[in-house]
This record gives C-alpha cells, structure tokens and sequence, in this order.
C-alpha cells in the first residue's frame, strides 16, 4: 500500500484580538501576511514564513466555530487564557538568534533557549491570544 502524497497546508491557531495578533505574527515574527478576511466583527487571517507559500497558519475567531454550547466557548476562553487550548512548533537553524529577534517585540516568555534531554534545543513564549510557540533548532 502506497501512501498519499500529502503536505501539511494549513494549521489553525485562536485569536484574541485581530490587530494584536497580526501585529505579533507580522511583525514578531516576520511571517508575511496572505489573507484577511473579516466577517462582521470577526477575522480570520493566514500568515506564513516568507518563501515558503505552501505552509500558513490561519488565526480564527474562535467564537466562529459551529455547534460550540456557550459552556464550550467560556472553556476555550479560559484555556486560551491560561496558554492552554493551542499550540505550535516552528524551527530554525539558530534558536538562540531567533530567540533573541522575538524578544525585542511584546512577548511573553516561557522558557529561554535551553538544550533539552530529549536531543533539541528550543525556547517558547506565548502569542497574545495565549497559544504557546515552541520555536526548535534544527540541523
């Protein structure tokens, strides 16, 4: 059995607030901007890492999800709130310099770079709707 020639797209990632995330996103870590679509008071929008259009990340509201209860929706506020409903990895061949770009915008910091038991070396911080970016050196 073969298996499908698949690529990953698309991750989708909460947001808070529109502009404090398009400005993180855009100018923290200097993701391009592809897309912005806004629906009434909501936005969505797809940022990605210049040269690479193939992968994005779409920042959705999350209030725009279907069948949530309004239990469901406080749940996802509060996890959000607590860095607790998202996350993602992002790498690159220098996470002590990447580390150090990011720090010169509004970030909140979790764990400075540090080389791990398991093999890496990373560091993570946290957008403004909460989720947590672990950044990873690769190579």
């Amino acid at each position: 059995m073969t298996s499908p020639d698949l690529t990953i797209a698309q991750a989708m990632l909460p947001l808070a607030d529109p502009d404090t995330s398009l400005a993180f996103y855009r100018d923290v870590l200097g993701f391009e901007v592809r897309n912005h679509v806004e629906y009434g008071d909501m936005h969505w929008i797809t940022v990605g890492p210049p040269g690479q259009p193939e992968t994005s990340i779409v920042l959705y509201p999350p209030e725009a999800t279907p069948d949530l209860t309004d239990a469901e929706r406080t749940l996802i506020e509060e996890m959000m709130a607590k860095g607790t409903y998202a996350m993602i990895n992002l790498s690159t061949p220098d996470v002590d310099a990447a580390f150090a770009k990011v720090q010169q915008g509004d970030v909140e910091v979790v764990q400075e770079p540090i080389d791990q038991p398991y093999g890496i070396r990373d560091c993570a911080l946290r957008d403004p709707a909460g989720n947590m970016i672990r950044i990873q050196q690769v190579g």
